[in-house]
Parts: structure tokens; sequence; C-alpha cells
């Protein structure tokens, strides 16, 4: 224990002072860039970014690990996961191409938003946030407008 995680007697754990991601989706780009910087010869050190995050690349990768071992996470999730991941950015469901990777893509953001939220990797939100964010139609919906 450093004195830095020693202030007028209380002791301070690294989960005290770090930002967990607001999303699984955040967590899985920054560990894409994070291998990929680490690939490209970087070296980590515990606490060193400019965000101090509640784990390293390695627990993401410990869980992705365990969840293949179960079968929650197939191979097919993982090399959309790894495409999309270097590209930055999630499939579209409305690209005919890419139709299939967004249903591999979200139901792998599923599967690893609950492992991630126990341990902290992903701020919990609350279940209305997070199922009116899909679900909120568009100005220009005229048969969502019609129905109403």
């Amino acid at each position: 224990m450093s004195k830095r995680d020693v202030y007028r007697g209380f002791i301070f754990r690294e989960s005290d002072y770090s930002v967990p991601f607001e999303s699984t989706e955040e967590a899985w780009f920054w560990f894409i860039m994070a291998q990929q910087a680490k690939c490209d010869g970087a070296r980590f050190m515990s606490g060193a970014g400019n965000v101090p995050r509640p784990c390293e690349p390695v627990d993401i990768l410990n869980i992705l690990n365990r969840l293949y071992r179960k079968r929650r996470l197939l191979r097919d999730h993982l090399l959309v996961m790894r495409h999309y991941g270097r590209r930055n950015m999630p499939p579209d469901s409305r690209r005919v191409k890419e139709a299939h990777a967004a249903r591999l893509w979200d139901e792998a953001m599923d599967r690893l938003e609950t492992p991630f939220v126990q341990k902290g990797i992903v701020r919990e939100t609350n279940w209305m946030k997070r199922n009116t964010m899909h679900s909120q139609s568009s100005l220009f919906d005229y048969e969502g407008q019609v129905a109403e």
C-alpha cells in the first residue's frame, strides 16, 4: 500500500477514485484501443491514463475468456466484436450487409454487460433509461405517428 492510498487514516482502494465506463460498448472500444497500443509496443502502468479506469485490459480479456469457455460468446461474436472494435463503431442494423453483424454485436454486448456491471467496469444504468434510448421514434416516422 502506497502513501497515495492512505489519507488521514482512511484507506482508499483503486475503485474509490476510478471512473467506470458509461456503456459496454465504450468499455469494448477502450479495450480494443488498448490492445492495439500494446501490439504497437506501448507499455501499460496502472493509473497512468488521463482517466483512471476501474480495470486493466487483461480484466476484460479474462471476462471474454470465461464467457467463451462457457459458450456464452461464440467465435462469430468475437470476430464481429474485433472487426467493428477496430473500426471504432458498432455495426449498423439498417445496412443490409451489416444486419447479421449487428445482431451478433447486440447479443455480445448484452452478454458482456452483466459481468462488466458486477465487476464495476461499467456504470449500472436503470432499466427505463436503457430501454427508452433505443425505442424513441423519429419526428419523420410517419408510421409511428399514424399509429398514435
